[in-house]
């Protein structure tokens, strides 16, 4: 009967709902912009991961480097992107 119940994937999800609520405190608290803006960013980076290898079961197969490489490469295009836009359109980038 033990191998039947999902103890891992319940465990991930307490966890997702205490890094929620975490989340949510850290928006309604009196807490500064930068100390709430660290709380958030840590709480979406841990939440991320438990998403990514509780859930979506990347530690269970047998070709981890190679998703291990598509994540990477898959963060390295949204950082491009993301830094991208902020270049052309935040920090004045103009043609000649």
């Amino acid at each position: 009967m033990k191998k039947l119940f999902p103890l891992q994937h319940v465990m991930g999800y307490v966890f997702s709902l205490i890094l929620s609520a975490v989340a949510l405190l850290a928006v309604f608290g009196d807490l500064s912009y930068t100390w709430g803006l660290v709380i958030l960013l840590v709480c979406a980076m841990v939440q991320m991961g438990v998403q990514l290898f509780l859930f979506m079961h990347i530690s269970e197969n047998r070709s981890r480097g190679t998703l291990y490489v598509n994540i990477a490469y898959a963060m390295f295009v949204a950082l491009v992107t993301i830094f991208g836009t902020l270049f052309a359109m935040i920090w004045g980038y103009n043609l000649p």
